[in-house]
């Protein structure tokens, strides 16, 4: 445990940031999971709805929690997707 002052509030910050961190990777893994269902079914409209809401959200992310090439090729990828059907 740490005595410093300064490394207990880095503590609690630190925490405050894996718990932000980890509430946007199960939204995103839900959005993601949401248009998968949605690309599945061959419901275009709601499919294309979902792929704007997904990639607002990964390109939000993509400043801070995740590299923007990651975000750009998980874009990519699911773009390839609605195209597809």
């Amino acid at each position: 445990m740490a005595n410093i002052k300064s490394a207990k509030k880095r503590i609690q910050v630190i925490a405050k940031k894996t718990a932000k961190n980890n509430r946007i990777k199960h939204k995103l893994k839900d959005m993601t999971k949401e248009f998968n269902e949605a690309v599945t079914a061959g419901d275009k409209k709601i499919a294309g709805e979902k792929l704007l809401d997904l990639e607002k959200k990964l390109m939000k992310a993509s400043h801070g929690f995740m590299h923007k090439k990651t975000a750009a090729r998980k874009i990519s990828r699911l773009t390839h997707k609605y195209n597809a059907m």
